[in-house]
């Protein structure tokens, strides 16, 4: 397993695990039908878009030529915030989860935005989401809850910050 730099040939495996991770990830928080509606075609051009763009920062994990996890990181157009960016995305297929890739994701991108300069960084998760404990885990502390809505469904999500990204970088190797 190795963790590089995304690439435009690897939207359709982002794309994948996006789409199979959202769906694993948030059956029963988000509405069903939002999740079936889900599509690797229109994943895969969302894909190449962010790739292309230079503000983002995408790394995949690949396991024998298979994309099986992805990170994004890039200041949302709502951070204003000077020296804070956004961890904007950290997915893995569900049967790579729980074994120490989702760390190995967070340690490169918190190594990417301290080469960019960064010393803040924000994380926005699903309040229902369980795997908001791997923020906490890693130092990020709570801000606010926003609320907001996908499907017709009223949802929350709790925004957390790292005040020191050299120590989540540290932390997380």
């Amino acid at each position: 397993m190795i963790i590089r730099k995304a690439n435009l040939s690897d939207a359709p495996g982002i794309a994948k695990v996006h789409v199979d991770s959202w769906r694993s990830t948030y059956k029963g928080i988000i509405p069903q039908s939002f999740l079936d509606g889900l599509s690797y075609e229109q994943r895969t051009i969302l894909w190449k878009n962010n790739i292309s763009d230079k503000n983002n920062t995408i790394y995949v994990a690949e396991n024998e030529g298979e994309i099986i996890g992805f990170v994004t990181g890039g200041t949302r157009n709502t951070n204003k915030e000077a020296g804070a960016s956004d961890l904007t995305s950290i997915y893995l297929l569900e049967e790579w989860q729980g074994k120490t890739i989702g760390k190995k994701l967070l340690n490169q991108i918190m190594i990417a935005f301290l080469e960019q300069g960064y010393q803040k960084i924000y994380v926005d998760v699903l309040a229902a989401n369980k795997t908001r404990q791997f923020y906490q885990y890693y130092g990020a502390e709570y801000v606010k809850t926003v609320q907001l809505n996908i499907a017709g469904k009223t949802l929350y999500e709790e925004i957390y910050v790292w005040n020191n990204v050299e120590k989540v970088a540290q932390r997380s190797k």
